[in-house]
């Protein structure tokens, strides 16, 4: 039998905390491993309990998600945090996705969505509101000398590139580019090696930050 997915749920505000506890339970793949009212708490309870997942509100007293975020990431790599916004007053979430984490969900999404956000960054695949995705990083992010990370990429290692910034997935990608699931994984994984980033979150945004986006206009 497949061990469901463990879910840390740091929110400070306990009717909502509550309400995501009880949403996690409520899909047999799922299990609530623990609460935390705070940043500071998340990162304590996430070296403690080892969740597979952590939905983390960004503004929390004590430590921020941000902070959290960081220091999570920093000290266990394989743990994934989805980040949960109002958008309009957290302007941190573009940092906090750099900090490591796979994705961000406004506050009000479904509770289908945030479930779909669990799965799939637990199976290691970024979840970003397609509707404000784009705004919020190129808000937030600064083109950086750094732009000829990108410059040495083949034409093909490009159009994987471009795909993923489109929010497409690996089945997805595939079927555009006519090729295998299995191609596709493996220019995933020479691109994460060749560009120094750990997951396809932070490929979009080093395609943001070098203006290779741009070129997609």
């Amino acid at each position: 039998m497949t061990e469901p997915i463990r879910v840390l749920v740091a929110e400070d505000q306990d009717l909502l905390r509550a309400s995501l506890v009880e949403l996690v339970d409520s899909d047999p793949a799922l299990t609530a491993a623990g609460e935390a009212r705070d940043g500071r708490e998340a990162v304590a309870a996430a070296a403690r309990l080892r969740p597979h997942v952590v939905l983390m509100d960004i503004r929390m007293p004590v430590m921020d998600g941000l902070e959290a975020t960081r220091a999570i990431c920093a000290a266990r790599p394989e743990v994934k945090v989805v980040i949960l916004t109002t958008f309009d007053l957290d302007e941190y979430v573009f940092e906090a996705l750099r900090a490591g984490a796979g994705g961000f969900l406004l506050k009000n999404a479904g509770t289908d969505e945030i479930l779909r956000a669990v799965h799939t960054v637990h199976h290691g695949n970024a979840m970003l509101a397609p509707e404000v995705t784009g705004r919020l990083i190129a808000g937030y992010a600064r083109p950086r000398p750094d732009a000829a990370r990108l410059a040495g990429l083949t034409e093909r290692e490009r159009d994987v590139v471009a795909a993923v910034v489109q929010g497409m997935s690996n089945e997805e990608i595939a079927a555009a580019l006519f090729l295998s699931r299995a191609t596709v994984k493996t220019y995933l994984s020479r691109l994460f090696l060749k560009l120094g980033v750990r997951d396809r979150t932070q490929l979009v945004i080093l395609a943001y930050e070098s203006g290779f986006v741009d070129g997609l206009r």
